[in-house]
């Protein structure tokens, strides 16, 4: 697992291997991943949007950017948390991901970036 904890939001990441598949003649690697969002602030946020940024081993990246998380903008009151699981597809078995989260902080107004940190994506199999 790895975390990170940027303005008293603390990210947490997990992945899996879920499995390769061909589409279009290509072999497609899938990975899933789990985030969970803890609010450890004093103050309520919301989830507004997001950006990643995807890297597979043969150096091709992906730029994701989008409002909210599988179509929710999650509010995090003091103590409070969302997780969520989602996925991606790489060209092959090696890669990373990272990026952030923009928020809004309730009391003062003010938007802000919590970093979700660099996580490695890994197939099982391909590891020695």
């Amino acid at each position: 697992m790895v975390q990170q904890i940027t303005r008293g939001i603390k990210i947490s990441v997990d992945t899996t291997f879920e499995g390769t598949f061909y589409k279009n003649h290509k072999i497609h690697f899938a990975f899933g991943y789990r985030i969970t969002i803890e609010n450890q602030s004093k103050d309520s946020v919301q989830l507004t949007s997001r950006f990643w940024e995807i890297r597979d081993a043969l150096n091709n990246t992906e730029v994701v950017e989008g409002e909210g998380v599988i179509g929710k903008k999650p509010v995090l009151k003091p103590g409070e948390s969302h997780s969520y699981n989602s996925g991606c597809l790489l060209s092959s078995p090696f890669g990373a991901m990272q990026g952030h989260y923009n928020m809004v902080n309730f009391t003062s107004t003010r938007r802000f970036k919590v970093t979700i940190p660099r996580f490695k994506l890994s197939a099982p199999f391909a590891l020695n």
